[in-house]
Order: C-alpha cells, then structure tokens, then sequence
C-alpha cells in the first residue's frame, strides 16, 4: 500500500520537471517571412510573366509550390528543436546569398538570382536553430535547384546531343519493323513526310520534371537506403530517354499513317501525356527492381 501510495506521488513531480516547450517569437518569424517574400516576389512575377510559359521550364511553380509545402511540414520540427545558432557561418552564407541576388537582379541572370533564394534560406535556418535545422530541411532546399533555369550555353550543349540520340533511336527502332524511315541529323523522313525533332522532344524538359518526381516519390516513400535512393535517381535519365524515344516513335507513326496535321495537333498533345505514363511506370517498376535487388544482396550478406 505504502509503494504504490510513493509512486502515485512521484508522477506529479516527473511531469512538473518536464521540459517546457520552446516559446516561438511570432513576430520575429514573419517579419522574417515578409522580408524573404519582398526579396522574392518580384521574382516569381519575372518567372511567372517569361520562364514559366516555356515548356522547359512549366515545371517551375510546381517546383517551388512543393518545396514550400515540404518546408510547411518540416516546420513543427523547426520550431522544437533547440536553437544552436551558427553565426559565423550564417551570415557569411547570407551575405553571399544578398551579394548573388544583387548580381542577378541587376543584370538579369535569372539563375543567380533564382538561386540565391535556397542559401537565403540556408542561412535562416543556421542563424535561428543551426546546423541542425539544415538536415530537417535539406530536401526542399535540393529539391529548390529544380526551378533555377539554366544558362542557354548549356542547355544547348545538352540538348544537341539528346535530339541526335533519340532521332537516331526512333529511326532505328522503325527500321526494324520495316517502316519507310530515313534520317539526316535531327531530320527524320518517313514516307513522303519529314519530321524535324525539335528542343522540346529531345527530352531535356522530361528529364528535368522526371527527376523531380522521383526524388517526391522517394521523399513520399521515405527510403533511408542512400544506395537505393542513388540508383533511382539515377536510373530516372535513361528512363526519361526511353519515355522521349517512345514519344517520338508515336508521332512519326501517326504522322505515317494518318497524315501531318493528325501528328502535329491534339495527338502531339496527348504523346506528351504518354511520355509521362510510360516514364513513370518505368519508375515504378525500376524502384521494384532495386529493392528487389537490395533484398536479395542484403540475404546474400546475412548468408554470408
């Protein structure tokens, strides 16, 4: 009787030396998020106004929509943790960060100025809870590189070789089955039609928004695995290829038996959504795949 009569009497006195919770200085956060908005905003409307319209960059707010919203979710974790600011380290990435927007804005390099947004918040983070909140929050920061349009140079050099590589797939593949296919550079001619594979079907764009759907998926499914999530990612280019090749060989298909005004209007379209489904059955499967592989090395290595 006398035990349980002390233990009764100790749970009050363990529950009033709890931890009180971390206060939230409300005011500080949004004036915060007012400054970060009157930075940016400005350039959301630039990108809403020019690079968004661009099929190669329409992934852009879907982009920075879903970073926003994994950051939402990180929050309660944010606000709990301890803060251990990194000062030293904060404001110089910040200063780096202002110094690279000025730049970009000023001279209207979008992917300076776009970029600049990720060590901005960066920097927030290591000023008000440290090193810490940046493996909280690392994701949506990475996944933010995805929105920042790239310099011209260099997607032309990715894209000529992608439009050569795919043009020589899709002729190959209908050579094959013995389709009336000729091919000069990016120019394919079947039958009396010829079909110039442009920018838009290289698969640069594909590539890009594919890449981004699998690292969602991936922070969805939440793997710890870094080789899996390694192999994924990268299993997603060839993947985005194969879905562009599959693209291409529609259209000249259509094209051949239907006529150029049938491949170039709502079936163009609707081959787009069939990259997309195709790509993303590829992932899935893949994703099977590697985890089925994964289970099996993982036996081998307990057998062993």
């Amino acid at each position: 009787m006398t035990a349980v009569e002390s233990g009764a009497s100790h749970a009050p006195l363990e529950q009033a030396y709890q931890a009180p919770a971390p206060k939230v200085d409300w005011v500080a956060w949004g004036v915060v998020l007012a400054g970060f908005l009157l930075l940016y905003l400005p350039t959301y409307y630039d990108l809403a106004t020019t690079q968004w319209h661009l099929t190669e960059q329409g992934h852009g707010p879907i982009i920075l929509v879903l970073s926003w919203w994994f950051i939402y979710k990180a929050c309660p974790k944010l606000l709990d943790l301890q803060a251990q600011p990194a000062p030293g380290f904060g404001f110089t990435l910040l200063a780096f960060a202002v110094l690279l927007y000025a730049f970009g804005r000023s001279q209207t390099i979008l992917m300076f100025e776009v970029s600049s947004q990720i060590a901005v918040l960066a920097a927030i983070a290591l000023l008000y809870k440290g090193l810490r909140a940046l493996r909280i929050i690392w994701f949506p920061l990475f996944f933010l590189l995805f929105m920042v349009p790239l310099p011209d140079f260099l997607v032309s050099a990715i894209t000529t070789p992608l439009k050569t590589l795919v043009s020589a797939a899709a002729s190959s593949v209908l050579a094959w089955f013995d389709y009336p296919v000729g091919r000069s550079g990016v120019m394919i001619t079947v039958g009396q039609y010829q079909l110039l594979v442009a920018d838009a079907c290289a698969g640069l764009n594909s590539m890009f928004t594919l890449e981004a759907l699998g690292l969602v998926y991936m922070n969805i499914m939440n793997y710890t695995s870094a080789p899996r999530n390694i192999a994924l990612a990268l299993a997603l280019i060839p993947i985005s290829i194969v879905a562009n090749i599959t693209r291409v060989i529609i259209l000249i298909l259509v094209t051949y038996h239907y006529g150029d005004a049938a491949g170039q209007g709502f079936v163009h379209d609707f081959a787009g959504m069939v990259l997309f489904f195709v790509a993303l059955s590829l992932m899935f499967v893949t994703d099977k795949l590697i985890g089925l592989v994964g289970r099996l090395f993982g036996r081998f290595q307990k057998a062993a």
